[in-house]
């Protein structure tokens, strides 16, 4: 067994720098992923009591991260994306601070500090986006988001767990002469995401990462090749804003408090954690469809499951469903995203950011129609049909992502030149 960890340790070493050290800083900003995106709808559940306020909260959270993708363009013409990849991390963990110490729980004021916090994260994502790009190459790619999704499962486990035990145990506490509530165990959390991303960005400054060559980066026309990851963005973004609300609003409702949300991600979370990280070791370029068409079928029953029991059992089997299939889906997609951009820059001759910049707009209509969508049935029929039906449809949906991305893998290796990609 040691000997085994010790020859994968020996090949993450004879990764390029930059790999190792992007890899280093992910898996430190996947400790503090878990509280964005479980516990930050948890605490708005638990303060307002109502599923919609969340939706609008990630919504807005959503229209943040889009509005810093072409703020971060701009700037890098002034700064380096690593040093606005750190600034993201650290205004991620300060924008959590600062909402659970000032205590937003009315829409406005939830609007605006989702806006904020989606600002924050959308510098770290759209930074890391480019950096990877420019740090892999489409050989390397199933390893880099193999052991990225790794860590991101094995925290998705270890986070909740110790976040939702913590929660649950820091009410009535004596501590500097106060008596302790959640509210306050929240406090203390995100105090800790902030010295965690203070040590994330000093790992990152360890890089020796480029600029590349910034031109304009706003376009409206693209090659069909790139039309059609936008559709595929579009699924993705859809289906995005549920894993990060359904969960918490669902287990709130139906199951109990923080600590059954820390214990039902959890469990079976492991697995997957080894799954990825093997799959990511072993699995070729051409294995990416058969791994993406799995992780598809998996959420799509676990949608089913919740929409037909609507109960506890439901809940726990939607949330394994939807910790297997996060991973499997990202480690598919995101390498094929990545060699679409290789292979569309070299066709239309523009930036690599034109490509980032627009596969956010792409997702933010995805996660607007999705969000959107679960606003209106809880409105219009309620939220009980809401929570129950909307992940079903957009989990059917979906489905249609398969057919697409081999289209778009056949297109890249058939109609265009690999030696370019």
């Amino acid at each position: 067994m040691s000997k085994n960890l010790f020859s994968e340790y020996r090949f993450f070493r004879s990764q390029p720098l930059n790999i190792r050290t992007l890899l280093i800083t992910n898996m430190l900003y996947a400790l503090i992923l878990p509280i964005i995106e479980i516990f930050v709808g948890a605490y708005i559940m638990r303060n307002t009591g109502n599923p919609s306020y969340v939706a609008i909260y990630q919504l807005c959270m959503y229209a943040g991260v889009l509005a810093t993708s072409v703020l971060n363009g701009l700037m890098m013409n002034k700064f380096k994306a690593s040093s606005l990849y750190v600034f993201g991390i650290l205004l991620s963990a300060l924008a959590l601070m600062v909402m659970m110490f000032v205590n937003f729980t009315g829409i406005l004021e939830l609007g605006i500090s989702g806006f904020v916090l989606g600002a924050s994260t959308g510098f770290f994502w759209t930074n890391r986006y480019l950096l990877t790009l420019n740090s892999t190459n489409d050989e390397n790619r199933n390893y880099f988001f193999g052991l990225e999704s790794f860590f991101f499962s094995l925290w998705s486990i270890v986070v909740p767990l110790i976040v939702g035990a913590f929660l649950g145990s820091v009410s009535g506490l004596y501590f500097l002469g106060k008596v302790l509530d959640v509210n306050n165990g929240y406090q203390i959390i995100t105090v800790i995401s902030l010295l965690i991303a203070i040590i994330a960005g000093t790992v990152l400054s360890k890089g020796d990462f480029t600029n590349p060559v910034q031109k304009k980066f706003f376009y409206t026309r693209f090659h069909i090749l790139w039309k059609k990851l936008l559709t595929l963005a579009g699924l993705k973004g859809m289906v995005q804003g549920f894993l990060v609300t359904a969960p918490a609003i669902l287990v709130m409702r139906l199951v109990g408090n923080e600590g059954a949300l820390g214990l039902i991600q959890g469990i079976g979370g492991l697995l997957t954690a080894i799954l990825v990280y093997t799959l990511g070791r072993i699995a070729k370029p051409k294995h990416r469809m058969a791994i993406f068409g799995f992780g598809l079928l998996v959420f799509f029953l676990g949608t089913l499951f919740n929409a037909f029991l609507f109960s506890a059992i439901g809940v726990i089997v939607f949330v394994l469903c939807k910790v297997l299939f996060q991973p499997l889906h990202d480690l598919a997609y995101f390498p094929t995203m990545m060699k679409t951009i290789d292979a569309v820059k070299a066709i239309e001759k523009r930036s690599e950011y034109t490509y980032i910049l627009s596969h956010e707009i792409g997702l933010f209509f995805g996660r607007a129609f999705g969000m959107g969508l679960f606003i209106s049935l809880a409105y219009v029929v309620s939220e009980d049909f809401a929570l129950r039906y909307a992940l079903l449809i957009v989990g059917a949906i979906q489905l249609f992502s398969l057919p697409l991305a081999k289209n778009i893998i056949n297109d890249i290796d058939v109609k265009y030149d690999n030696s370019t990609v």
